[in-house]
């Protein structure tokens, strides 16, 4: 019976990785790519481009007209008249890889167990087999920071590209910053809440907390030769700005706290959230320090505000000089990026400074910008043709990806279930 079972188990193991795509071979060819409309992402469209590519690169992008290629010159010539080309977008702060089925607990691993885990890596528990992964990838999604959740100090996170064989592989820029979840700094009168005394003990409990790691991270960087600690260790890039410190939090209380936080120890600071953000403009302006918007699909927090202020956000920001990017929450939920910021785009954005949110703008947040978020000269070739608008769900349909010059498969298993279905209802599949 034992052997009945473990047979089972393998043949069903291997028919799930049957049914995941196969990350690309890693021999980026001589692509020249013509007559699309590119999206540079820096705000600059090109109507009718010519767009080269070798050895993993953007090689040149120009306008096409008068352009006479020599063949010789390239593997494959795409002519691509009324498509688009994008670069890849970059989802920020998510799960993606850390989370399979949300129910069952065996396969979550974004989150470890007590309050302070500086030093807990979300890079080494990227599952790069997810499901998950290929329909995300198939809306424009080619890049991902994962990030650890829970406690106060979550973890660390790391950049990835969305086609590897494992974490290594996929790795971008590894261990870039350490997330903290700010303690919230509000006290809620309702029926279920607990008494306004317990919930400000509480915050200032986690307040002390938080104040007393940093204060030892401090000494602990600043030591010659210290007894090593993993947790201190992890935080010790903060103080030397090789690592960034992303926190959560919304209200503008707790932003100028982590502002002042930031200041008292020279840290490179992102706040993620940030819905109050609009009120306190001012202030991050002149600190420089960006705002990521976890989602526009949302209803303000408060109920006496405007109904589509999380729609104007993006443009609130854009207005007052602060650098922003927008994302989602979850993991599958990224999918839906393109969507997130094109909402923007009925609220005060143009269309490229939408799409500047979920490229360019991510990738200079996460310190990436040198080789990806736009179309450019010497970046990595990591971009898509969609034969429509990316930005719209009607328009948004993915027919080619490279991820470093590397063509990659789009299929995935819900378009499997698709072409299944349709075949037993006698309809020709996609």
């Amino acid at each position: 019976m034992k052997n009945i079972l473990s047979f089972a188990f393998l043949f069903f193991s291997l028919q799930a990785v049957a049914q995941r795509p196969v990350p690309a071979d890693g021999k980026p060819s001589r692509i020249l790519l013509l007559n699309a409309t590119a999206h540079v992402g820096n705000g600059k469209v090109v109507e009718n481009s010519a767009i080269g590519l070798a050895d993993g690169k953007i090689t040149f992008i120009m306008d096409a007209r008068g352009f006479k290629p020599d063949p010789r010159s390239f593997d494959t010539i795409m002519t691509l008249p009324g498509k688009h080309i994008y670069p890849g977008f970059i989802s920020t702060g998510s799960i993606i890889g850390l989370s399979e089925i949300e129910l069952v607990r065996a396969t979550n691993d974004f989150r470890e167990s007590g309050t302070i885990n500086p030093s807990a890596r979300a890079l080494i528990a990227y599952n790069t087999d997810s499901r998950v992964i290929p329909t995300v990838r198939d809306n424009g999604v080619l890049m991902a920071q994962i990030a650890p959740q829970g406690g106060l100090f979550s973890g660390t996170s790391s950049v990835v590209q969305l086609d590897a064989w494992n974490w290594e592989d996929a790795a971008v820029f590894a261990d870039d910053g350490i997330w903290l979840n700010w303690p919230s700094m509000r006290t809620f009168k309702s029926p279920w809440s607990d008494p306004e005394d317990e919930q400000r003990e509480r915050m200032q409990k986690s307040l002390a907390t938080l104040n007393r790691q940093f204060e030892e991270a401090a000494a602990y960087a600043d030591a010659t030769d210290p007894l090593f600690n993993p947790h201190l260790q992890a935080m010790k890039g903060l103080f030397d700005s090789t690592k960034t410190l992303f926190v959560r939090c919304d209200f503008a209380r707790e932003i100028l706290e982590a502002l002042a936080l930031s200041e008292r120890y020279g840290i490179k600071l992102v706040i993620v959230g940030g819905a109050d953000s609009w009120r306190i403009a001012d202030r991050l302006k002149a600190g420089k320090v960006p705002v990521i918007i976890e989602r526009t699909h949302a209803l303000p927090y408060r109920e006496d505000e405007d109904v589509a202020l999380p729609y104007k956000l993006p443009s609130l920001l854009r207005d007052a000089g602060v650098e922003f990017a927008i994302t989602d929450q979850g993991f599958w939920q990224h999918r839906n990026l393109p969507f997130q910021a094109g909402m923007a785009v009925g609220f005060g954005l143009s269309s490229e400074e939408a799409l500047k949110a979920i490229t360019l703008s991510p990738a200079r947040i996460l310190g990436i910008d040198s080789r990806c978020g736009s179309l450019e000269d010497g970046k990595d070739a990591t971009l898509f043709v969609s034969s429509g608008d990316a930005l719209e769900m009607t328009g948004n349909h993915v027919e080619l990806a490279w991820i470093a010059g590397r063509e990659i498969s789009l299929d995935n298993y819900q378009k499997a279930l698709y072409d299944r279905y349709r075949t037993k209802y006698g309809l020709s599949p996609r």
